[in-house]
């Protein structure tokens, strides 16, 4: 019986298999389409994620072959008329060690992740389709396209939008999508713009943008993003605006309609959604890649531990934190902003009122010790001479009580010591040993 089942393998699903690989889960991470996708997409990392991709042993590879966002640059025909940042470039520091949003095409994220998953032992299954399921008490049945039936004590649906886990679960995904507002994408290959600038034509006095152009790094490869008029000809577009830019090549290309939208469960007995299998955003604030990325660091180690109490707190925490996303996107959207920065890098999200967050600093992120939080465990913050299961160091400076930081980052307890032992228990994590465990 394999203990987790995934079903979808992009970035929310990866992320799922790593965080569960490590932890010596067994699992499978099965795929439909029967090979890599090979389009760009979502090609924004937000510095929460980078801090996740550091402990799941990726951020290297990801910063070598990455880059920061370039400085925008917007035309008139041929000439310049404006230029600036999107984002404001800051110094690492101790408390955010990766500041600046990273630019990453999404297949490149993916294969970087697939590498590490194969290097703890585990491989997704292309061509694998999920045509149903059915969940009891001790676990759940899933019938593949090939008649495999493969059974499982838990099934995660990040299997995107039009997710076939949530449509079988019966789940409403709540919103709206505008088919009369859609956007074009294309990888494109030119030799006509230089690949310091994330290039734009619109016009100023509409507040309208025709189209852009975004070299993507490490490659020779353009991605070229477009508000869909009717014409869905790319090469009389651009020609129409920018006469001096040739399109030699399309290398791939997309149509995507803004959806809104937010599944009204995220759990349902021993299933759960992850991803764009829960939640759907507009592109505005590169939101959506990187909320997948949270949901499945925040289930990952919940999955791994087991007990009911914690594994209902992830539905809760992230639920909450999706809404808050879909609103920031949705008004960034609207507002055609183009800023990044404190609102959209993720680091503020946090998990107040949360059953799992208890005292003055509860559901907080730590945004200190980074390497000493790299692994699978606890990390105790407290001046004690009691035995934990878990790594202990001395407080910081100026705290108070004691914090328990969870796995991913977050702080669990803050409060006297007396009290943890009833809050560990309480959700089945752990207890000080008995001194015949010491």
């Amino acid at each position: 019986m394999t203990h987790v089942l995934i079903v979808g393998s992009g970035p929310t699903g990866l992320t799922l298999a790593i965080e569960l690989a490590r932890r010596g889960v067994d699992l499978r991470i099965v795929e439909k389409s029967p090979e890599p996708p090979t389009g760009v997409r979502g090609k924004g990392l937000q510095p929460r994620t980078l801090e996740v991709f550091d402990d799941l042993g990726v951020v290297d590879e990801i910063l070598a072959t990455g880059r920061e966002y370039p400085s925008l640059r917007s035309y008139q025909g041929d000439q310049v008329i404006w230029e600036g940042r999107m984002d404001e470039l800051r110094e690492p520091s101790a408390d955010v060690p990766y500041p600046n949003l990273i630019m990453q095409p999404q297949w490149r994220t993916e294969q970087i992740l697939r590498d590490r998953l194969a290097e703890l032992g585990h491989e997704v299954e292309f061509g694998a389709e999920v045509t149903g399921f059915e969940q009891d008490a001790d676990g759940v049945t899933v019938t593949l396209g090939s008649g495999e039936r493969i059974r499982c004590a838990y099934l995660v649906g990040a299997d995107g939008g039009r997710s076939v886990v949530r449509k079988q679960l019966g789940v409403g995904f709540v919103g709206d999508t505008f088919e009369d507002e859609r956007m074009l994408l294309a990888d494109i290959r030119t030799g006509d713009l230089d690949r310091e600038h994330w290039h734009v034509w619109g016009s100023p006095a509409e507040q309208k943008i025709y189209f852009t152009i975004c070299p993507l790094p490490n490659t020779d490869i353009f991605q070229l993003v477009a508000p869909y008029t009717g014409d869905d000809d790319l090469i009389a577009l651009v020609a129409e605006h920018a006469p001096h830019v040739r399109i030699e090549e399309i290398l791939w290309r997309s149509e995507y309609r803004v959806n809104i939208r937010m599944a009204d469960r995220f759990r349902v007995g021993r299933v759960f959604l992850a991803g764009d299998a829960a939640h759907v955003h507009t592109p505005a604030g590169g939101q959506g890649l990187n909320t997948g990325v949270q949901d499945a660091y925040n289930l990952g180690w919940k999955l791994a531990i087991g007990t009911e109490a914690l594994l209902d707190t992830y539905e809760d925490e992230r639920m909450a934190v999706a809404a808050h996303v879909l609103g920031l996107s949705t008004r960034l959207y609207r507002e055609q902003a183009n800023k990044r920065g404190d609102d959209t890098n993720q680091l503020g999200l946090a998990y107040l009122g949360s059953p799992l967050s208890v005292g003055e600093r509860g559901g907080e992120r730590l945004g200190a010790l980074f390497a000493e939080q790299r692994g699978t465990g606890f990390l105790l913050l407290a001046d004690t001479e009691t035995k934990y299961p878990f790594t202990v160091l001395p407080p910081l400076d100026g705290q108070e009580g004691v914090i328990l930081v969870r796995p991913d980052g977050y702080i669990g307890y803050h409060g006297d010591e007396s009290g943890l032992s009833a809050y560990l228990s309480g959700f089945g994590i752990a207890a000080p040993l008995a001194d015949a465990e010491r």
